[in-house]
């Protein structure tokens, strides 16, 4: 990076792939290695450069009367060109998160309705004991899985009721805390039991979230009152499962993949973007170009105007490295553990 062989941008790229969970992740960090997104930026920095050097050319040679005129069409036409560019990078960036950093998917439910036997399902491993006790799991079980290409961060919570006993009731509030922060929910019932008052407590609970309703336990006699079930879970999809035979997982993965990954997501696509601070840095890319827009159309002096389209080119340039400060560098590289 210092010797100008990669930029800033690959060399983050090098962090994702080593931590890259899934193949996708691998190659979208590949392709960000490869220069992509890179050749992408430095070609939108540069229409911004190109107008703002028209600006000062029109600003230092004033002698037409319509040069201001033509000066704010003009800015106005780049400022519109950049910034489809940078919306259409950040349609990606909520699944360029995920493929990076994984979804924290809570499994809920009531107790013995499956939870565990899901959890170790998916991971194809006996992480979680399973028994036919009500309340077996009283802490937080967490385990990375590659479903379909979206990684999870699986935590198995104990289950959600009211309990007098002093450590299942620890457990049920680090549950109720999984809940709230999680990305994405995995709600378990039992189709074999009629649902109660907690179940549709839990449906509340996982408003606002993403989530998958799973039907556990197919094998045995439907209690559940399906209509119902569909009713409280809205748009949201239900899968069928019963994990003892292992029936319904097929399903569910296919479920979870549509549900974040609506098509499949080309990991070769050059204006794709995963990382954290490319993403926080197009945001205020976008904001500045916003600004420009905003400033034309209220009739403001083009030497302003022009300072917010600076501003777009300096955060732009914060993503390659081309105008970033010592500090952040340092801060970027000390998280390669070198000698590992």
């Amino acid at each position: 990076f210092l010797n100008g062989r990669i930029d800033l941008s690959q060399a983050e790229a090098v962090m994702d792939l080593i931590r890259a969970k899934t193949d996708r992740a691998m190659g979208v960090a590949i392709r960000q290695m490869d220069g992509n997104l890179s050749r992408l930026i430095r070609n939108l920095r540069q229409e911004i450069l190109d107008a703002l050097a028209q600006v000062e050319v029109n600003i230092d040679y004033p002698e037409y009367d319509d040069v201001e005129e033509m000066t704010q069409r003009m800015l106005l036409e780049k400022t519109e060109l950049v910034r489809a560019s940078v919306e259409q990078l950040l349609q990606t960036a909520s699944q360029g998160k995920i493929l990076r950093e994984g979804l924290a998917t809570a499994i809920i439910g009531r107790p013995n309705v499956g939870k565990s036997s899901l959890l170790n399902q998916l991971i194809q491993e006996e992480k979680a004991i399973v028994t036919d006790i009500a309340g077996t799991t009283r802490d937080i079980i967490e385990e990375y899985v590659n479903v379909r290409g979206v990684p999870l961060r699986l935590i198995d919570t104990a289950g959600i009721r009211e309990t007098e006993d002093i450590v299942e009731k620890i457990g049920v509030e680090r549950s109720r805390k999984a809940l709230a922060d999680a990305d994405f929910i995995l709600l378990v019932l039992n189709q074999n039991e009629e649902l109660t008052v907690e179940d549709e407590a839990l449906f509340e609970a996982a408003a606002g979230h993403n989530y998958v309703v799973v039907l556990n336990k197919t094998d045995l006699e439907t209690k559940l009152d399906i209509d119902r079930v569909r009713e409280l879970a809205g748009e949201n999809p239900i899968v069928a499962t019963s994990l003892v035979n292992d029936e319904g997982l097929e399903a569910l993965e296919e479920a979870i993949k549509a549900l974040f990954f609506a098509g499949d997501i080309d990991a070769g696509d050059a204006t794709y973007v995963s990382n954290v601070r490319h993403i926080a840095l197009l945001h205020q890319a976008l904001e500045a170009l916003n600004g420009v827009t905003t400033g034309i159309q209220l009739g403001m002096p083009v030497d302003i105007v022009q300072i917010d389209m600076t501003r777009a080119w300096d955060l732009l340039g914060e993503i390659t490295g081309d105008s970033v400060q010592d500090e952040l560098l340092d801060q970027l590289f000390n998280q390669f553990c070198l000698g590992k």
